[in-house]
């Protein structure tokens, strides 16, 4: 069994770091805890668990950003009227993880901090041009998210920091905002691929910005900006949709695994960036 270390404010959770370098940190749990229960008793090592850390919860409009604290669980994201004002498409992609148990415990940070190819949270952060501020003895700092997250399981998360705020500009509403994600069944399923996608039009019913963003066909989230660029200015017409269905099917670069083969990843990819692409003719 693991000594948990309990802080209560988000000072005296970084000096308890700072002296227990080799404590693992939690805020809800349900990614490390399953990840601890094939270690072996006594070994485990210390937990420093963030939930008593006020600080580190809730939503704050700032003037040009939203902030939203690390251990802010996914329940409270998606009933929070800031988050649905001004980063829906992060609320729908919160609404998919998992049930109302898992929502209530697990965390905006904790999801970012596993970098998991299939963690729902990020291609909508992704796409909102999420940055990561991150707390030390020393200070503070951030990076965008693109940058935090380097490879699967693995961040730039520096000895002595914790996750403290994710923070998302504040911009002008998009026209159409969605995200979508295909399981081995409908309900409480790590995704086989996800889509994330904004776009606006002009006046004339043409693309004027698109943004998408997949997770599960890649290490880390999927971007194709050459894709986005050529797409501004073009007609929601049968020619545009088969491009970007070439494009998606071979840009993205997924695995096979035990929940689907990287042939069918690829096709769903291109299926959800279609689908969308082709909805905003409404």
């Amino acid at each position: 069994m693991s000594v948990v270390l309990a802080p209560a404010t988000l000072e005296e959770a970084l000096s308890l770091l700072a002296e227990h370098p080799a404590a693992l940190v939690m805020a809800g749990g349900t990614d490390l805890l399953v990840r601890l229960r094939g270690t072996t008793p006594g070994n485990a090592p210390p937990l420093l668990s963030l939930a008593r850390v006020v600080e580190l919860r809730g939503v704050v409009a700032e003037p040009s950003f939203l902030a939203i604290g690390a251990a802010t669980p996914f329940s409270r994201i998606i009933a929070d009227p800031l988050v649905g004002a001004h980063a829906s498409l992060l609320a729908q992609a919160a609404r998919t993880m998992g049930g109302p148990a898992i929502r209530n415990m697990a965390t905006l940070g904790g999801n970012i901090a596993t970098a998991s190819p299939a963690g729902d949270s990020l291609p909508p952060l992704f796409l909102l041009d999420a940055r990561v501020e991150l707390a030390s003895l020393t200070g503070r700092r951030g990076l965008p998210l693109a940058e935090f997250i380097r490879a699967p399981g693995r961040t730039d998360l520096r000895q002595g920091e914790l996750i403290a705020r994710i923070l998302l500009p504040r911009t002008p509403p998009w026209d159409r905002e969605c995200f979508a994600k295909i399981g081995r069944r409908r309900a409480l399923a790590i995704a086989v691929a996800c889509f994330a996608g904004l776009a606006r039009l002009d006046q004339r019913g043409r693309i004027a910005e698109i943004r998408m963003a997949w997770g599960s066909v890649g290490p880390t989230v999927v971007r194709l900006a050459a894709l986005e660029a050529e797409l501004a200015g073009a007609p929601v017409h049968a020619a545009t949709l088969t491009q970007v269905r070439r494009a998606v099917f071979h840009g993205v670069a997924p695995i096979s695994d035990l929940r689907a083969s990287a042939a069918y990843r690829r096709l769903v990819a291109a299926n959800l960036a279609t689908n969308f692409v082709e909805g905003l003719r409404g």
